[in-house]
């Protein structure tokens, strides 16, 4: 009976549970690892989980998520090669210029701490309330509410999120 229901689970909310992991790794291959190492552990629990599954599994990705980053040093690796770097001048290619914005969106979000980027990613991605998102990371509410405005006070001041002074005159 349970493995039914888990089968059922994992068909119907492993793409949601996909881009919950990607938002917070910013890897396909590294998100991958995490719901699979979430629905893993999950596995054993089952039985004994009544009613907010996904809830379970979210706090069990966010969990791990944050376990792998403790572990694992996530600092600047030195490079040959300096990126290039995106021309601030106005475009007439405003498909280009969007897709720009969300890779440096996305670039944005994962410089931030993991903590809040797990905020961000639960709170205003997966659309959950505040105490949803504080059920999932085991914290008070008030921390999620700090965390978001910390992490949107960063993102705010992000210089590849600053409008160009074309967007600015728009304004």
């Amino acid at each position: 009976m349970h493995r039914e229901a888990f089968d059922e689970f994992v068909a119907t909310r492993s793409s949601r549970l996909l881009r919950t992991a990607y938002l917070l790794t910013h890897d396909r291959a590294l998100a991958e690892d995490l719901v699979q190492t979430s629905l893993a552990k999950a596995w054993f629990a089952w039985g004994r989980i009544e009613g907010h599954h996904e809830a379970y599994v979210r706090r069990v990705m966010v969990n791990t998520y944050s376990s792998w980053w403790r572990r694992r040093w996530n600092g600047e690796e030195a490079t040959a090669d300096l990126p290039e770097r995106r021309d601030t001048h106005h475009t007439p290619h405003a498909d280009h210029d969007r897709i720009d914005d969300r890779t440096d969106l996305w670039q944005a979000l994962a410089r931030l701490p993991r903590r809040q980027r797990a905020v961000v990613v639960l709170r205003f991605y997966e659309d959950l309330s505040e105490a949803e998102t504080a059920e999932i990371m085991q914290c008070s509410v008030g921390t999620v509410k700090s965390q978001a405005s910390r992490a949107l006070a960063k993102l705010r001041i992000d210089p590849t999120l600053a409008p160009t002074s074309d967007e600015e005159r728009v304004r």
